[in-house]
C-alpha cells in the first residue's frame, strides 16, 4: 500500500485554509452548517447571483472541522457527495412553507440573516430575513445544492421552485466552493 499511500497523501494533502476552533454543523444550528450556507451565498456571485439566503441540508454534511490547517482531505470529508450549487426562486408563500419544514427538522443550515424561532416540539414560531417579515407575496432567490432542490430531505417546498439554475459541470461541485472559499480568506489573513 505504500506507493499509493503517497499518492493519495499528495492529493489529499494540500493545505486549503485554516480555523482557529473546532466546528461543527448541528440542529437547531452550528457553526459549521452556517458557515457552508453563507459559503453558498459566496460561491453565487460566480454566477453574477445575489441570492437573498441559502440552505445547506444537515445530512449533506458528514464530518466537522478541527482546530488547525484544513486540507482538501477535510473538505472532502466533510461533503463528500458531488452535491452542485443551485439557484432557484420560491414565492413568500413557498419559503414560509420551507422555513415549516426545516422547523419540523429541528433546523438546517441557514445563510447569514435568516431568523427561525423553533419549539422544541419541531413547529415554527417565527421567521424573519434580515430583520423583516416574509413577504408571502414576494419572490425570494435561494442558493442550495441540488439534491435539497429536488425536495429531499422532506424540504418539498423546493418542489415549487421557479428560475432554477444549476450548472452540473464537475467546477460547480459544492466542495470546489468551499476550498475557494478557504483559500481566498486565507490569502486575506
Amino acid at each position: 500500500l505504500a506507493p499509493y499511500k503517497h499518492v493519495v497523501d499528495s492529493m489529499m494533502g494540500p493545505v486549503v485554509g485554516e480555523t482557529d476552533h473546532y466546528m461543527a454543523a448541528g440542529r437547531p444550528e452550528g457553526e459549521l452548517s452556517n458557515l457552508l450556507s453563507d459559503i453558498l451565498i459566496w460561491g453565487s456571485k460566480k454566477f453574477n447571483e445575489t441570492p437573498d439566503f441559502a440552505v445547506y441540508n444537515i445530512g449533506g454534511m458528514r464530518a466537522a472541522l478541527v482546530k488547525g490547517k484544513i486540507t482538501y482531505g477535510d473538505v472532502l470529508e466533510v461533503a463528500p457527495f458531488e452535491n452542485k450549487l443551485c439557484l432557484l426562486t420560491l414565492s413568500g408563500e413557498k419559503v414560509m412553507e420551507l422555513f415549516e419544514q426545516i422547523a419540523m427538522r429541528g433546523g438546517e443550515g441557514v445563510s447569514h440573516g435568516v431568523q427561525l424561532v423553533i419549539t422544541k416540539d419541531g413547529r415554527l414560531k417565527s421567521a424573519r430575513l434580515n430583520g423583516k417579515e416574509i413577504d408571502p407575496r414576494a419572490s425570494y432567490r435561494i442558493a442550495t445544492i441540488d439534491y435539497v432542490a429536488q425536495g429531499n430531505d422532506r424540504m418539498e417546498a423546493f418542489k415549487a421552485k421557479t428560475n432554477l439554475f444549476s450548472p452540473q459541470g464537475t467546477e460547480n461541485n459544492v466542495r470546489f466552493f468551499i476550498m475557494d472559499y478557504f483559500r481566498e480568506q486565507m490569502k486575506a489573513g
